[in-house]
């Protein structure tokens, strides 16, 4: 997930754009009932008006009633203020109205004609209005009409001030939000960063608290208090486990030093060869005390220290020149593929051992006639080694568990060994920052070591390996 993505699913971002769309739904509402309210108010007024000139105009004498809506059209020529006079079959007979409004309801009552108000000096021929219609004591019918135009920009007005409020808000309340967001973003990256290091084993970094005293910083020191605790776990189990192993050390080279003596002097006698058990079960022993040690020894990141740019390629054919006798005796075919490779920052002694254990482990589990190809290349992210072999292979539910401590998998179970091999890989990897991942190649296993330290979710998924040739 890109950086751009986490910016806006921040919580900040969130909480702006629901303010942002509750204020807009909010300053919608409001204005809406301004204008609703504004409206029917002005309505009021205008039916108030043309209530009190129809009133006025049907008292006058009916002989100058016609001069008198004439005058009256006369007083507005823009058609404001509409008034017509018609006789009981629509014909007009004064007034600025030039048609009958078909749509008109002859009742005294006030109201908003559908049609509107013909006008022939609009260009449509017809605008807006309410108006009334009475019928005279004669037959004859007076309407009175008054353009709404006044209202409707009124109307207008009050959504551009709508609009412009919003703009004038939601502009600087985004500007503002983005300045407030680049604060915690940059908080979570520092956060984001410390964490690298923990992920890949160091637990004596911790992650910074500043002194705002926030959710964010809150939040790190309940995350420290964890990382003190288990780095104190850790460090027991570490510790006790170190003790074991040294200190069994010394009683268990004595004890096979005096069975390798009493040995000797039973040679030729049937005692012998259980003593020749005995001391290779002990030896047993002290290669598992040595390994448990060896573990240790590069779980400590002050090693770190010593790294220095490693050849990679060299190291490789140091490998493979190490293992092809062994192969060979074996009749298994031990191929080297190796790309131009650039330097990367390591110990070349703990990258070496890494990889004798891997070609080892590949050498031992394959049976007699099968092959073995070690092969170099660049990735996307940078140099990648493959071990792969024509063995039995190492089941998908497995693949976790083979790097722990004294893992013994169902291939393994009746193969000398004492369980620590890849774990003193997978603590090699650890120390250097890379990525080991094991998997299925064509014919058998495949593991791959990632020379670079990955972003999570960015080890690129390996492709199909060739079919490795038979014996």
């Amino acid at each position: 997930m890109t950086a751009h993505s986490l910016t806006w699913r921040s919580a900040t971002s969130r909480l702006i754009l629901v303010y942002g769309a509750l204020f807009a739904a909010w300053g919608l509402i409001l204005v809406g009932v301004i204008q609703w309210e504004t409206t029917r108010y002005l309505n009021n007024v205008i039916d108030q008006i043309i209530v009190q000139r129809m009133h006025y105009l049907a008292d006058t004498e009916q002989e100058r009633l016609p001069a008198t809506v004439d005058a009256a059209g006369l007083i507005d020529p823009h058609g404001v203020m509409s008034v017509g006079l018609f006789d009981a079959s629509g014909k007009v007979l004064a007034g600025n109205i030039r048609s009958y409004p078909s749509t008109i309801v002859v009742d005294g009552v006030p109201r908003l004609l559908p049609g509107g108000i013909p006008r022939p000096f609009r260009a449509d021929g017809l605008v807006r209005a309410r108006a009334v219609a009475s019928r005279l004591p004669d037959g004859r019918i007076l309407v009175i009409a008054k353009d709404t135009s006044t209202l409707d920009g009124l109307g207008i007005i009050v959504w551009r001030a709508l609009l412009w409020g919003i703009s004038l808000t939601v502009i600087p309340g985004l500007l503002g939000g983005f300045l407030l967001r680049r604060g915690p973003a940059r908080r979570i990256r520092a956060l984001q960063q410390a964490t690298d290091p923990i992920r890949q084993g160091d637990l004596t970094k911790r992650l910074p608290v500043g002194r705002r005293g926030d959710e964010l910083d809150l939040l790190a020191g309940i995350v420290n208090t964890m990382l003190d605790e288990i780095e104190r776990l850790m460090n027991e189990v570490k510790g006790v486990c170190d003790n074991i192993a040294h200190d069994l050390r010394t009683p268990l080279t004595r004890l096979r030093a005096r069975l390798y003596r009493a040995q000797q002097q039973l040679l030729g006698q049937p005692q012998a060869a259980l003593l020749d058990a005995c001391v290779t079960d002990v030896d047993g022993l002290l290669a598992r005390f040595r390994a448990l040690l060896r573990v240790s020894e590069l779980e400590d990141r002050n090693r770190c220290a010593c790294f220095a740019e490693v050849d990679l390629d060299q190291v490789l054919k140091q490998v493979h020149e190490f293992y092809a006798p062994l192969a060979e005796d074996r009749g298994q075919p031990f191929i080297l593929d190796l790309q131009a490779l650039p330097p990367v920052r390591a110990d070349a002694h703990l990258m070496f051992e890494a990889l004798a254990n891997l070609v080892g482990n590949a050498i031992k589990f394959t049976p007699s006639g099968g092959s073995i190809q070690l092969r170099a290349q660049m990735d996307k992210l940078g140099p990648r080694i493959d071990i792969l072999d024509s063995g039995p292979g190492i089941s998908a539910d497995e693949r976790d568990a083979v790097t722990r401590r004294f893992y013994r998998g169902d291939n393994s179970r009746t193969t000398p060994g004492s369980g620590l091999g890849l774990s003193i890989v997978s603590a090699i990897v650890r120390l250097h920052g890379f990525a080991l991942e094991i998997g299925d190649g064509d014919a058998g296993a495949r593991i791959t070591l990632y020379c670079y330290t990955p972003e999570p979710g960015q080890v690129t998924k390996p492709r199909q390996v060739p079919a490795l040739a038979a014996a």
